[in-house]
This record gives structure tokens, sequence and C-alpha cells, in this order.
């Protein structure tokens, strides 16, 4: 079922409507993925009455520390918290919270065909199933999705590409990890024969000036998304992302250095889109702002 209007969406006495009420903060309407929604909200001590979920969802906690007590299934509990605290919760868990103070928190809802497309893909054919877990502890989970915070909260300024990796990896985790029956990730090796290699980063750098997508990518090659990253990390040492990030910079260096365009001009020559992406990335990459690169 589709997410209402691109909300985080539940089912409440047989109709569907947002898990909060309110808008997340920083909302943003357009996001870059299918089957994937994230809002960040500033939860105040208030009651979720119940509901049923019909998307995995996961809850990142990043500032605050009361509790907050559930009821679900007939059972009924008081849980601490604390920045880094998360919960995952699974489709058709039927809950209702209390929550006891303030707190902000991450919040993601993962469609149930997407889990499945890639454990069918990487070798099971059954849909994967989860438990709900109200104090999940994940070292690794955590900052990756604080990353995909970040990202939405700034209007994912690092592009298409770079989201369909973040939201890869989250679902390889959850499948590998937190599936009541683990996925077995498969070795994969050999990477892309020299042909592929080549024509991917042709793909790549004719079109590095738009927002490239995974998909697009892989479907020049014949291969999918996850097979396709996989396989290129192990040819190229590094991810898609990373490679076009590179072509972005030779990019905008040699604009630097053989134009006198402004910021917004290299920015939307080189693929940044903005002015305030191309220096933010640009400083975080060269260690200096483009300005000053130009005059050294």
């Amino acid at each position: 079922m589709e997410q209402e209007q691109g909300r985080i969406s539940v089912l409440r006495k047989d109709q569907l409507v947002p898990l909060f009420a309110k808008p997340g903060r920083k909302a943003v309407k357009s996001q870059p993925w299918k089957g994937l929604l994230l809002e960040q909200h500033e939860v105040s001590a208030t009651e979720i009455p119940e509901h049923e979920h019909r998307e995995l969802c996961l809850h990142l906690q990043i500032r605050g520390d009361s509790d907050f007590e559930w009821w679900s299934e007939g059972r009924n509990r008081i849980e601490k918290t604390a920045p880094g605290s998360l919960i995952l919760l699974p489709a058709g868990t039927r809950d209702r919270l209390l929550w006891q103070g303030n707190s902000e928190r991450i919040v993601i809802s993962i469609a149930p065909y997407l889990l499945q497309s890639l454990g069918c893909e990487l070798g099971r054919d059954e849909s994967p199933r989860f438990a709900a877990n109200w104090r999940l502890q994940s070292s690794s989970l955590r900052p990756l999705i604080a990353e995909m915070g970040r990202e939405a909260a700034e209007g994912w300024p690092l592009g298409g590409l770079y989201a369909d990796l973040l939201a890869m990896s989250l679902s390889k985790q959850l499948l590998s990890r937190y599936a009541t029956e683990r996925l077995v990730l498969p070795a994969l090796r050999g990477g892309l024969t020299m042909p592929r290699l080549r024509r991917a980063m042709e793909f790549m750098r004719e079109n590095q000036s738009r927002d490239l997508r995974l998909d697009a990518v892989a479907e020049v090659l014949g291969l999918s998304a996850f097979h396709f990253a996989h396989a290129f990390r192990e040819s190229a040492g590094q991810t898609p992302y990373q490679y076009v990030l590179d072509q972005r910079m030779g990019r905008a260096k040699q604009l630097l250095r053989e134009t006198n365009w402004s910021m917004q001009e290299i920015a939307e020559q080189s693929g940044f889109g903005s002015a305030v992406n191309f220096v933010r990335a640009f400083r975080q990459r060269i260690g200096v702002t483009p300005g000053i690169w130009r005059l050294q």
C-alpha cells in the first residue's frame, strides 16, 4: 500500500493516517527513493493511539533521554532511552506508544517489496521476516541512519547515486543481521570485465553533470544495482559514487583554472547542482574552498 501523500503512514481504525500528526522537521516534499521514506521529528510528551504498521519501521533517537512506554501483542514495557536508541518494528506490528518527554528522532519506513526483491536477488525466495525490537542494539545501523538523516535534512546534496547506495546498505544490513532467518550475503569476487568496467566509467563520465541513479548505470551493463555496486567496487577500488565524485571534482578544478565562471555556473557544469553543495563538497574533499584554491 502506498504511503499517504509521501508521509510515513499506519492503519488506525481501518484508515491510513500519518504515524505522526505533524510533518517532520525540515520536511522535504521530494525524496530520492521509491518504497522508502524518511522523516525527522521532534516528539513531545504525547500518546500515539493503537495502530498497525504496513511497512517495516525504524526509529533512531538523536536527542533526548526520556522514557517511553509501549503496548503490543498483550505485552507492555517502559523503555529507557538515550541518543542512539533504536526501535525496529516489522510490517504487521500493532502497538500503542506513550512518549514521556521530548526527543528528536529519525524515522524510516521500508516497503516489504524492497526487502523481498533484494532477498530474491540474493537467493532467498520467501519474504524476509523480522521480530519487533524496542531496544535494538546496533553500532552499524546508527551511523548509517544518521547519515541518511543528514542527507535528507540538507536536501540530498550528494545526489541520487549516493542516496541509492545508502538505501542499499540499509537493506543489506537488515536482511543479513536482523531478519529472523538471516540472509548470508554471497561472496562476490572477480568484479567487472575490462570492457564492462570501461563502459560503466564512460557512462558515468558522460553523465556526471546530471543526477545519476544506481539503477541507470547498472542497466547499461545489464546488471542489477546490487551486483553492479559490488562488482564495480571490486574492480575499481571505490564505490560508483566515489568515482563520480572524483570526476566531478576534476571537472570543477578544470573550470576553476580555465574560466572566470561563478561558483554557481561551475557547480551546474560539474554536476553539483548548487553553489552551496559544490563549495561544501570541495572543502570537504580538498581542504580549502574553491575560491581559495582558484587563487593558489
